[in-house]
């Protein structure tokens, strides 16, 4: 058998999230001198503490680690490697670009958690390196690159997997069997209201010196402009990095909405949004408040909505004509009549 067989399998068994390295038998098929090496693009809080924590969680049982991070801050590139040196026994090969990743020979697949204007342009890459990946959501900001990274996934015959994660909860699975049963009759609405007293960017913004920070490298397609620590460190602010919460943080609903309705695609959509509470100094144009609306051919009308003015109002309802199903707490749905 070859090895690259066992590694198919390793990732197409795989659960989601960054645990996605983590679910098949490979290690009772190669031996320890087989380890899959896995090369991390994207050494922020969401790359080392979700993604490599959880390669971590099963290295052992599945003979694999981090054996390349990545990084254009040299100060999450050494954390990373230092992570990976507690976690793996050994220390991190560190580079800069993507580009150093994905042309390795010793990788196997690569974990992208990178910044949202990025994840088409490292996928691309990695597809086209014929190695197996693990994306972030959102996958793309501009329709004509994702549809270039796509026809490049599917041209390259590697597994690929893009987070959302919660469709893996075993509650999540019980609500859509649940759902499938009709206990709720005719589901007319399903709406989330994700609220918070303030936007998660701000808490993003921290001092990064410019020495320390391939700038070039983050700005990628973007144009050129002096460094701006702040951008830098919270992107997810600015509406040229990232398309705000819809996305960032409405993905994950809607992701779930399809899920348990087995519903197709939306035809119509709708957003409205913008800066109604944090007026600063700070300049944000990503949404502070906004309000996003689908309609589905399976006969409901969907709605994600955030107000970060005000944490309070939060929610997660499917409405049907006899039953409401609340998935506010994820773990523990509940379902009322």
């Amino acid at each position: 058998m070859s090895h690259r067989s066992p590694r198919r399998t390793f990732l197409r068994l795989a659960s989601a999230g960054a645990a996605a390295l983590a679910a098949s038998s490979y290690s009772r098929i190669l031996g320890a001198n087989e380890r899959i090496a896995i090369g991390l693009i994207g050494c922020g809080g969401r790359g080392v503490n979700a993604h490599m924590r959880g390669i971590h969680t099963h290295a052992k049982a599945q003979n694999a680690e981090v054996t390349v991070v990545c990084d254009p801050w040299r100060i999450a590139r050494e954390r990373a490697a230092a992570k990976a040196k507690e976690w793996f026994g050994r220390e991190a090969v560190q580079v800069v670009s993507y580009r150093d990743v994905v042309a390795r020979k010793d990788i196997d697949a690569v974990m992208i958690a990178s910044c949202d204007h990025q994840h088409t342009a490292h996928l691309e890459a990695t597809a086209k390196a014929k190695k197996d990946a693990y994306c972030e959501k959102p996958l793309a900001m501009d329709f004509g690159k994702l549809k270039s990274c796509v026809d490049a996934v599917k041209a390259s015959g590697i597994v690929c997997q893009i987070g959302t994660q919660l469709r893996s909860l075993p509650s999540m699975a019980g609500a859509r069997k649940l759902y499938q049963t009709g206990v709720l009759g005719k589901v007319a609405r399903i709406e989330q209201h994700r609220n918070s007293t303030k936007p998660y960017w701000y808490s993003r913004i921290k001092p990064v010196e410019p020495k320390d920070v391939d700038w070039k490298e983050f700005l990628l397609d973007r144009p050129a402009r002096p460094f701006d620590a702040k951008l830098y460190s919270a992107w997810y602010g600015y509406r040229e990095f990232s398309d705000g919460p819809v996305p960032g943080l409405g993905s994950h609903f809607i992701d779930l909405v399809h899920y348990i309705t087995g519903a197709t695609c939306p035809t119509s959509a709708v957003c409205m949004g913008g800066t109604f509470t944090w007026k600063d100094e700070h300049r944000f144009t990503c949404p502070d408040h906004v309000e996003a609306l689908w309609t589905y051919p399976e006969g409901f009308m969907v709605n994600y909505c955030t107000n970060f003015g005000n944490g309070n109002g939060s929610s997660f309802y499917i409405f049907g004509d006899q039953g409401t199903m609340d998935l506010l707490k994820w773990n523990a749905p509940t379902v009322s009549s």
